[in-house]
């Protein structure tokens, strides 16, 4: 079945009959439902046009919550990779750090070792030179030894006697042939001290 519209009312004839209705009162009838048809397309062409801009505004917020919904993720994203990327950099940093710190470490381990080897090594020198002058004195003191001081010391502290010769250079003598006995090299001590 048809719909029937404002224009078919409008244009709708009627057959006379003898026992009909009342021709004005029809009219009139129709006019009515005319008008009140006409009050409600204009009222549902309004509704149709809020629900067009409705539709239209409803598909602008959903694609703006779509593209809301994207940057959200996309920031998300790159948080997560931020976050990511700046954990790997404090490994990084922290390694390193912990690779300098060894290097230094072991740098420093190095010159420990050094510095003792230096010291073992001015000690040896020093227990050679204490014990070179050690040898040293005890053949000096061997000659010592050797040397008849008491002779030595009679001829110094006796008197000559008058007129006579003075018996110190002898005395000298002896002394010049004790230390000609002695273990020089050409007039130097053979025995160095060693830095």
């Amino acid at each position: 079945m048809a719909r029937i519209t404002i224009v078919d009312i409008q244009h709708k004839e009627f057959k006379k009959t003898l026992q009909g209705y009342d021709r004005n009162e029809v009219n009139e009838f129709l006019d009515e439902i005319i008008e009140t048809l006409e009050d409600e397309a204009q009222a549902r062409a309004a509704l149709q046009g809020e629900i067009a801009d409705l539709r239209e505004r409803i598909s602008h917020f959903k694609a703006m919550e779509d593209s809301l919904q994207s940057t959200l993720l996309l920031a998300q994203r790159t948080a997560d990779e931020v976050k990511a990327a700046a954990h790997k950099e404090a490994d990084l940093i922290k390694q390193e750090a912990r690779i300098a710190a060894e290097r230094e470490i072991a740098a420093l381990g190095d010159r420990i070792d050094e510095a003792r080897r230096d010291a073992q090594r001015h000690q040896d020198t020093a227990e050679k030179a204490k014990s070179e002058l050690r040898s040293l004195l005890m053949s000096h003191l061997a000659i010592l030894d050797r040397t008849p001081l008491t002779s030595a010391v009679a001829a110094q502290t006796t008197v000559p006697p008058a007129g006579a010769a003075p018996s110190a250079p002898l005395a000298a003598a002896d002394e010049t042939d004790a230390l000609e006995q002695l273990p020089l090299n050409n007039g130097s001590p053979t025995h160095q001290l060693v830095e």
